[in-house]
């Protein structure tokens, strides 16, 4: 079967290539993929900006069919549509995975960068990390339960938003607008989404199609000033970093009201950067780091596609075949996309 890989360390090394098909063990199923979404850790694997251990194929946000049963595995019948949470290789012993948190076990090797992922046409998952889609969730818009479920971890779970709470999300890609869509899921009486001169042609279009008011960086009216007047002078109770840019960082506590929290969700991709701490201190508020998703975050973000409050499709742009990885990833490094999902072929 082809496969996306990542061959050996360093900037590039990603080429399409025959690799054989995974051979299931005990307690794991083999699962046709039927699409899989390009997310910002592939970019950040091509540029050698992630941890990984090649040789490796890449791809995590997957959606599929159950095709064969290993040794044991019970849970699941041939047939399932399923997606997978990818905290494979999680120890199971340690005080995080003993206190529910196997998603930051220091042991985890997720598909796409720690094990063979699914940019391809199978792979193999342990039965206990998948969870079952239904019927009504197509097999693309269940590929972007996986980023959705960061949202919904990240925003529901850890920032605890308030119905009535005013939201400002910092960076409008999809985790921006998946963010976004999970406030608005969540109770928020108002979103405004902050982008860039540059998000001005596709991000920031798709978020008012979405229904989100939109505000740009350096341009009129001034952003801060503009959440100051919108909010009567108090400032957003919640302001989701989705750029992790450091000046999306930065600008978060000109945004957020004192008391306020703000949630992190943008990685830089550096190993420091400036950020304002002394005024974050005089606010008083609350700053929410977040990694990576939870069990119940799975379930949450499937239940609230299929009943429509979450529609998650909507940051969909291109379906590209796997043979085209290389021009999908140039779409979204250029902008011009959001939501790639790869198709196999």
């Amino acid at each position: 079967m082809k496969a996306i890989v990542k061959t050996q360390k360093g900037p590039g090394f990603v080429e399409l290539r025959e690799v054989p098909e995974p051979v299931v063990g005990p307690g794991e199923v083999k699962i046709e993929v039927k699409a899989c979404g390009i997310c910002g850790t592939d970019v950040h694997v091509l540029h050698d900006e992630f941890p990984y251990w090649p040789p490796v194929i890449l791809g995590h946000e997957f959606s599929g069919e159950i095709v064969e049963l290993g040794p044991g595995a019970s849970l699941y019948k041939v047939g399932d549509r399923v997606v997978g949470e990818p905290h494979t290789q999680a120890c199971g012993q340690c005080s995080l995975c003993r206190t529910g948190n196997i998603q930051i076990c220091r042991m985890k090797r997720s598909p796409g960068w720690g094990i063979d992922g699914a940019f391809t046409r199978y792979l193999k998952m342990p039965e206990r990390l998948l969870h079952r889609i239904p019927g009504n969730v197509s097999f693309e818009m269940a590929a972007v339960v996986e980023p959705a479920a960061n949202t919904v971890h990240d925003v529901i779970e850890r920032a605890k938003i308030e119905a009535g709470d005013f939201v400002v999300v910092v960076g409008p890609g999809p985790i921006g607008l998946l963010a976004a869509m999970t406030a608005r899921a969540g109770g928020a009486r108002r979103v405004v989404v902050i982008g860039t001169k540059q998000d001005e042609a596709v991000r920031l279009v798709k978020a008012r199609e979405i229904g989100f008011e939109t505000l740009v960086a350096g341009a009129e009216p001034d952003p801060a000033g503009a959440v100051t007047d919108l909010t009567g002078g108090i400032g957003a109770d919640l302001v989701i970093e989705c750029s992790g840019s450091a000046a999306g960082i930065a600008s978060a506590v000109d945004f957020v009201r004192k008391k306020g929290r703000i949630c992190a969700i943008g990685l830089t991709g550096k190993p420091a950067i400036p950020f304002p701490w002394d005024k974050a201190a005089f606010k008083v508020c609350d700053l929410i780091f977040n990694l990576s998703t939870s069990y119940s975050s799975w379930d949450r973000t499937i239940h609230l596609a299929a009943s429509g409050a979450l529609p998650i499709d909507k940051v969909i742009s291109h379906r590209m075949k796997i043979s085209e990885w290389d021009q999908a990833i140039a779409e979204i490094e250029a902008q011009r996309a959001l939501k790639v999902l790869l198709i196999p072929e």
